[in-house]
């Protein structure tokens, strides 16, 4: 055993590492100073700079590559929206899109609209949830890097047991949760090595506890999301969105049509040291422009900062050399027209969400230049 020893110690650490790779078959083995899979270097902007400026600590951040995120919402508030903008973000990034839908309602022109190129898209029908981890595992083998997999959605999507069975439930009960449970086991390194990012659409669905103290966890644990807990582990980021049934929630026409509707936005979980924050924005849904109204959400944002202050209708936005501009809400969009107060304002968005700006390369930050109207 001493002569094993000391044969042991005379392999260097980068012979170590050569072993262990050659053991695996995989670039398993890494040095976290030339190359760490665990850190996210990229982001997927949102569409919304509001969102991105909470999710990560220090900089503004986005939908995490390498990671696996959830959006998960009640009904129509926006998840399919957000998917369609995180994608024509993702394709003006560089990465190839697949997009995997399981309630056939993606019409092609409303992802064109989203900001995506739909001939680069590639659009699978999921079948069975089988189906779509055995199509991940393959693009992820094939050695092809930088795909966004978008699956739309969790809930929707049968097991092949639910295909070819009945319609009792007691027959494939918890069937889904076990099958995501050892796909997301064999997907998590293999989206990490090949610079993906595996985007989840999820419902959030009423919590109805049993028990005693059914009433106390329903009042802190209002919902709940299909897929079983190891979806919840595998996640690095979940979104949540929700949205208020009132009429002043929705944007309207001048006809008085509906054609938008305010969002609320949740953290339910960040590994990014964001966890429980909080913001919102309006999604338009009924026009010609989908997608998040983006600066529109920035007023409310800075709100609580020392430099914007508020006297009935009238706000004053202070410069950093001491000067100050008046304006009044209903001109918002028409004064962020003018580059010294719209870098102004992101200065404070700064300043006030995400505190220590850092921007990264990979950043969300070219996303959202103050040059571009």
């Amino acid at each position: 055993m001493a002569k094993s020893k000391s044969k042991a110690g005379k392999i260097s650490i980068d012979g170590l590492r050569s072993l262990i790779n050659k053991t695996s078959g995989l670039d398993v083995a890494h040095n976290l100073n030339e190359a760490n899979p665990t850190e996210v270097k990229e982001w997927i902007p949102t569409g919304s700079r509001w969102l991105d400026s909470i999710v990560c600590r220090g900089h503004l951040a986005g939908i995490p590559i390498g990671k696996f995120t959830e959006i998960a919402g009640l009904e129509s508030t926006g998840k399919s929206f957000m998917a369609a903008q995180i994608a024509g973000n993702a394709q003006k990034m560089g990465m190839t899109v697949i997009y995997m839908d399981s309630e056939s309602a993606i019409d092609p022109g409303f992802l064109e609209r989203a900001g995506c190129n739909i001939n680069d898209l590639i659009y699978v029908q999921a079948q069975s949830v089988e189906h779509v981890l055995e199509t991940v595992e393959n693009v992820v083998s094939s050695g092809a890097e930088r795909t966004l997999f978008i699956w739309d959605s969790l809930a929707m999507t049968p097991t092949i047991t639910d295909v070819e069975g009945d319609f009792n439930p007691q027959s494939t009960m918890a069937m889904k949760a076990r099958i995501l449970s050892k796909g997301m086991s064999k997907l998590t390194i293999p989206i990490a090595n090949t610079k993906s990012a595996f985007l989840v659409l999820n419902q959030l669905k009423t919590n109805i506890p049993q028990g005693p103290n059914a009433r106390i966890i329903a009042m802190t644990t209002p919902f709940i999301t299909p897929g079983g807990k190891a979806m919840h582990y595998v996640y690095s980021l979940r979104i949540w969105l929700t949205g208020r049934k009132a009429k002043s929630a929705f944007i309207e026409d001048e006809s008085g049509f509906r054609i938008g509707s305010e969002v609320k936005v949740k953290l339910e979980k960040s590994r990014f040291g964001t966890q429980g924050r909080n913001c919102a924005f309006k999604i338009l849904w009924g026009t010609d422009e989908v997608g998040i109204q983006d600066a529109e959400s920035w007023l409310e944002a800075i709100k609580g900062s020392d430099n914007l202050k508020q006297a009935g209708a009238w706000y004053t936005l202070v410069y950093k050399d001491g000067t100050e501009e008046k304006f009044q809400s209903a001109h918002w969009i028409e004064k962020l027209k003018d580059k010294k107060f719209k870098t102004r304002v992101l200065e404070i968005m700064d300043e006030q969400i995400i505190r220590k700006f850092d921007v990264r390369e990979g950043s969300a930050e070219d996303f959202y230049d103050v040059d571009k109207e």
